[in-house]
């Protein structure tokens, strides 16, 4: 008994395993509210595993679908998908914070604790002011975005109707979900080349994709004149992945995808996809007619994903930079990986490779069992696979139509994505105890 009681005693867990459990319970919540009548435009109700399948996808911010947005859900069935996406991007324990902070309620030194793992911040130092940041910079760039979508799309269709796909698609794509109101699987396809549309959503991708610590350094840059070492590496491997991911899309794909559109099309689209495969999950060429070669750079991409502490997914740039950066420091023989003239702490690099390797096992295991459960290419399979667990949501067309066991593996390596494998391990291992002696080092030949 003493047990079970220690298991239900909300007070003795560990912040990773209150992050899991409290995830999990909004995407059963979420799961149960979609299955309603009243959430589908038809009056039925969803199949509860479908339902739960999209509310990961929502929670977890990624975009991966079973049924269509636009033409499935009602407006109430929209709308809770978008809650959902807004409290998956800004994190369950932000939002409650938000409400305690309106309350007048005081932050307890565990909530912080709790708050630290969720926005992976190295201390608690400041942590709720940096909550407070996160909800104004989120307020006023979804609303900075949704204006001016709304007021593109006033062109096309009814003003009302322009506000409400404004409104909606800004969150989407700020928070990386990738989830939109076209219909049919469409995305952005139909304004390939409109640059205002294509602008408009890069930025609100890449802003959400930053992190909200560095976007309170480049506000405070006027006066401050510096950037954290944590920024300028994002800022530095955001702008080569981008454009390397443009210039290799518009070099694959220049005579395929690209083909049918113009000179500005094809740099536009070019530069969308590399973007998008940044977490973001909306694209403007249909992802299922790309070359393999393609496919594979994108899959990179995901991977690699954004920055820690943003909206977005993946294995996140910093982690790709340290194994970049151990890389370039045994090419040349040096003892220490050098950024921008500071010295990385050798844990840093220990904390990469165990992410990067937990991530890559995560991912082989659920694209061999994909393999069995499903009838589809293995190129199709990974990329799925990648895409749930980086929290894109681009799809190659398969999820729709996976099994029901694909559709469990495929809703768990998004849940997984979204927290992260370090925080899951965290939170389902047993807890760490001090070592209190050291084994002699012993010698191993490498390579």
């Amino acid at each position: 008994m003493t047990v079970f009681a220690g298991l239900f005693d909300l007070s003795k867990w560990s912040p990773p395993r209150f992050l899991v459990c409290g995830f999990a319970v909004i995407i059963l919540l979420g799961g149960l509210v979609l299955s309603l009548p009243v959430s589908s435009a038809q009056g039925t109700s969803l199949r509860y595993l479908d339902a739960v399948f999209t509310a990961t996808s929502a929670t977890c911010v990624t975009g991966l679908v079973v049924v269509d947005t636009g033409t499935y859900y009602s407006i109430f069935g929209q709308v809770v998908l978008l809650l959902l996406i807004q409290i998956g991007g800004l994190g369950f324990m932000t939002m409650a914070t938000l409400f305690a902070l309106v309350l007048r309620k005081r932050i307890s030194l565990r909530e912080r604790m709790i708050l630290q793992e969720a926005m992976n911040q190295p201390s608690m130092q400041g942590i709720v002011q940096l909550i407070r940041r996160v909800f104004r910079y989120s307020v006023a760039i979804e609303a900075a975005g949704a204006l001016l979508f709304t007021l593109r799309w006033s062109l096309d269709m009814p003003i009302g109707r322009a506000a409400y796909f404004g409104v909606f698609h800004a969150v989407s794509f700020f928070n990386n979900a990738g989830f939109d109101l076209f219909g049919e699987y469409h995305s952005l396809t139909t304004y390939a080349e409109d640059p205002m549309v294509n602008l408009i959503a890069m930025a609100l991708i890449v802003l959400g994709g930053l992190g909200f610590v560095v976007l309170a350094d480049l506000l405070e840059y006027p006066k401050s004149r510096c950037l954290s070492l944590h920024s300028k590496i994002v800022l530095c491997m955001t702008g080569i992945l981008i454009v390397s991911g443009a210039i290799a899309v518009f070099a694959f794909e220049y005579g395929n995808t690209l083909g049918p559109l113009g000179g500005t099309g094809k740099i536009l689209a070019s530069f969308f996809q590399s973007v998008t495969a940044r977490t973001a999950g909306a694209n403007t060429v249909d992802i299922s007619a790309l070359h393999q070669a393609t496919l594979f750079f994108v899959i990179f991409l995901m991977f690699v994903g954004a920055a820690p502490g943003s909206t977005a997914g993946g294995i996140k740039v910093t982690t790709f930079a340290t194994l970049v950066g151990g890389v370039h420091a045994m090419v040349r023989g040096k003892d220490d990986i050098v950024f921008f003239r500071y010295r990385l702490a050798r844990g840093r690099l220990l904390k990469a490779l165990t992410i990067t390797m937990l991530a890559m096992a995560l991912i082989a295991a659920v694209t061999m069992a994909l393999c069995v459960t499903e009838n589809a290419a293995f190129i199709r399979v990974f990329f799925e696979t990648v895409s749930a667990f980086a929290t894109v949501g681009l799809s190659t067309g398969l999820t729709p139509d996976l099994s029901d066991a694909g559709r469990v593996l495929i809703a768990c390596m998004m849940f997984a994505g979204r927290l992260g494998p370090l925080t899951l391990a965290y939170a389902l291992g047993p807890k760490s105890e001090k070592e209190l002696y050291r084994y002699p080092e012993g010698k191993l030949i490498i390579g």
